[in-house]
């Protein structure tokens, strides 16, 4: 028996975390969250720096701990945390996850697995959806929503509660884990792109969105994107940081056309300058600290290398106004 009890996988021996402790909050409540011992389980994701938005945390908290036959579908624009929201909760929770980052071209099969040769023989590989379901692991379809509808049709009976039938595997039978959790992410609420900012993005079918609960996610405020800056760079001067999360609304503010404020006008810039791109961008200008003109030299490299002559030029026209004679110069450690 004693054998038997250490050949269990380590990861799926249950755990409680308490709510303040877990995610760096200052609560008034006393809340225990259940997840997994820690054991280096290496589907379960590394903790990363990350501030949580408590309302979005309550939201994703409760689907963990219920789905109540929901999946969960997390809607926002590219790089806002979407996915970061959902892997770092997993990461503190020591929750296995299965990513999928979703293409064009994906099929059913990608997801269920297929046989492979090994030394003549043909084994059956478990892809990330089977391993999920059959080991209680959270799956994370990213960028849900460029897949072509007619094959995610295959999976609305999962998402009913039915057990996952293996055909390619001989009609294999796989019970749904009580853990398994079904997360998906997307630029578009699932209606299709009608902004023309995201290529590839499909409309999916009503029956399929109509098996989710939805999270609207954004860029977090200035406030707490300076507090991103804080853990991930602390070693950047504060009115660096301050000036870099001012210029990603600036540059946020031209894409999304909302330049005058009132949410009018057409979008005067490709690219923006997403949380991530931001974060890109901080930890560059430290890297390279001591170069001419670091801010502008790391930027090119985060961002507007990319983009052309007259936008690069017009990017780096607004950082020098908001970064004003730091734009010339550098930082000092």
């Amino acid at each position: 028996m004693e054998t038997e009890v250490q050949s269990m996988p380590a990861a799926l021996q249950p755990a409680f975390y308490e709510l303040n402790e877990t995610f760096d909050l200052d609560t008034n409540q006393l809340i225990l969250l259940e997840g997994f011992q820690e054991c280096g389980h290496p589907a379960v994701p590394t903790v990363q720096p990350y501030v949580f938005d408590r309302d979005r945390l309550r939201k994703l908290l409760a689907f963990l701990d219920n789905p109540e036959g929901d999946g969960l579908y997390l809607t926002g624009p590219t790089g806002c945390g979407k996915t970061s929201l959902v892997v770092q909760a997993a990461a503190r929770l020591h929750w296995p996850t299965q990513m999928v980052p979703v293409h064009g071209r994906m099929e059913l099969d990608d997801l269920l697995g297929q046989k492979v040769l090994d030394n003549g023989a043909t084994p059956f590989q478990y892809g990330a959806l089977s391993t999920a379901v059959k080991e209680g692991h959270i799956l994370i379809m990213d960028e849900m929503d460029v897949a072509d509808p007619a094959e995610l049709a295959g999976l609305y009976d999962l998402l009913d509660g039915a057990p996952l039938v293996l055909a390619q595997n001989g009609g294999e039978i796989i019970p749904v884990h009580p853990r398994f959790r079904f997360v998906a992410t997307g630029n578009s609420a699932g209606a299709g792109d009608g902004s023309g900012l995201y290529q590839g993005v499909l409309r999916q079918s009503l029956a399929w969105l109509d098996r989710f609960r939805c999270i609207e996610v954004d860029y977090p405020d200035e406030f707490t994107e300076i507090m991103i800056l804080d853990q991930v760079v602390p070693d950047l001067p504060t009115i660096v940081r301050e000036k870099m999360v001012k210029l990603a609304n600036e540059v946020r503010r031209l894409f999304t056309g909302d330049a005058n404020g009132r949410g009018e006008g057409e979008s005067q810039l490709s690219v923006t300058l997403s949380t991530r791109g931001l974060v890109r961008w901080a930890r560059l200008s430290l890297r390279f600290q001591g170069a001419p003109r670091v801010f502008e030299y790391a930027l090119e490299q985060a961002l507007t290398a990319r983009v052309e002559p007259a936008e690069r030029q017009a990017i780096h026209q607004i950082a020098s106004d908001v970064f004003g004679e730091l734009w010339e110069g550098g930082h000092e450690s």
